[in-house]
């Protein structure tokens, strides 16, 4: 945690501008989250209730699904076993209408802006970051930003690396049902999504510091999200946009994975070569190298050695490929890691910080304002190393914490 923020502060682009109330809120917010869901018996019976209440949303879209696929196909433990498309596809689905409905009745809208004016009173941020932050626990890192649209072209360059990390630094609603398909614990998932908004603000304001005069300082500007006929329309919407987000997660795992084993069968067969031609055994990998990689930065959240290697190269395959692979293959490790490094693994991987994130919110937000084009280019490497450092930042604290 330390070496985080220390090497914020050394690459800040103005170390005095740094906004002290910023750094202390930014930790205290996440030291009080995390505690309430890892030690207070209090907070833990909340977030118990609400994975509860999340497992009957689910058994919702398992009836949908069951009534396509037919019963025998959607059950975990059914003839066929699990089946990703059975189980994993649908609640995406569900949840991505879910929030449209809840977008339609103005709960949504009510439940950002009340977290944005805690942040804004809290940390001092300007109404448009505190409100994109806001929405980004619930939306998606291309969604999120249309809270704020009419001041998109005026963002100042501390906000617009907020907005952009904070969008890499979660996930959206409907990619949190894929997780907890894979049977990653919600009040991990939820708590995660809590933690990284105060941690992102944190670690923007400590690299990019405001030096600018936010169009929006000192107030909460709501851009309405009516774009819905009526209850049924909203429906419709949020199903639509849930199957293209479910047909490009399927599409995405075919291609990565595939991929992922192309590379393998490469690396094998170099490490079969060099191992013949030195006399010595080298299993070379995609996970293997990334993992040596990035060992050190796994046992410095507090991840045990013995599991260091084998966490670095999932962090890496998020970074590198995207969150769903990384998320997969934790779930497919969850056997081999110790529970205490699979709790701390679920806050390092929940957001949206990888490569492939800087050329979407390139498309996305590039679309709603050409003329910021530039400078989210010339943000997006940034914003993703911030958003990964927010998450890391969080599993930290769950390693003291744990």
């Amino acid at each position: 945690m330390l070496l985080i923020l220390g090497g914020c502060y050394a690459f800040s682009t103005d170390r005095k501008a740094i906004s002290r109330r910023i750094v202390f809120w930014g930790l205290a917010l996440q030291w009080i989250l995390a505690y309430l869901v890892l030690s207070d018996p209090t907070g833990q019976e909340v977030l118990k209730w609400m994975g509860k209440q999340i497992e009957t949303l689910l058994a919702c879209a398992e009836e949908g699904a069951a009534f396509v696929f037919g019963a025998e196909a959607t059950k975990p433990s059914g003839p066929i076993g699990f089946v990703f498309a059975f189980r994993v596809l649908p609640p995406v689905i569900f949840m991505s209408a879910l929030f449209a409905i809840g977008y339609y009745l103005k709960i949504m809208p009510f439940l950002v802006g009340k977290i944005a004016w805690v942040m804004k009173r809290m940390m001092g941020t300007s109404g448009a970051e505190s409100l994109a932050v806001a929405a980004n626990i619930f939306l998606g890192q291309t969604e999120a930003p249309l809270a704020i649209r009419p001041f998109l072209p005026k963002l100042t360059k501390s906000e617009l690396l907020l907005v952009m990390a904070s969008g890499m630094s979660s996930v959206s609603g409907g990619i949190m049902a894929a997780y907890f398909a894979f049977g990653i614990e919600s009040q991990h998932i939820l708590t995660a999504v809590m933690m990284t908004a105060p941690g992102a603000i944190l670690i923007c304001k400590m690299l990019v510091p405001e030096t600018e005069e936010p169009e929006t300082l000192g107030y909460i500007h709501h851009e309405s999200f009516d774009q819905d006929t009526n209850l049924l329309d909203a429906a419709s919407r949020g199903t639509r946009e849930g199957l293209g987000l479910a047909l490009n997660i399927a599409a995405m795992l075919i291609s990565f994975i595939s991929l992922i084993a192309l590379a393998n069968l490469i690396l094998g067969r170099i490490g079969v070569a060099i191992s013949d031609e030195l006399g010595m055994t080298l299993n070379l990998s995609l996970q293997s190298i990334l993992g040596t990689i990035l060992s050190p930065v796994a046992w410095l959240m507090g991840i045990p050695w013995a599991d260091a290697t084998q966490a670095g190269g999932i962090l890496g395959t998020r970074t590198v490929v995207n969150e769903l692979i990384g998320f997969e293959a934790l779930a497919r490790s969850r056997d081999t890691l110790h529970p205490r490094t699979f709790a701390i693994m679920s806050f390092a991987m929940c957001g949206f910080a990888n490569l492939g994130s800087i050329g979407i919110q390139l498309g996305g937000i590039g679309a709603l304002v050409p003329e910021i084009r530039e400078n989210l280019a010339k943000t997006g490497l940034k914003a993703m190393i911030a958003g990964t450092l927010a998450n890391y930042l969080s599993a930290c604290i769950v390693g003291i914490i744990l």
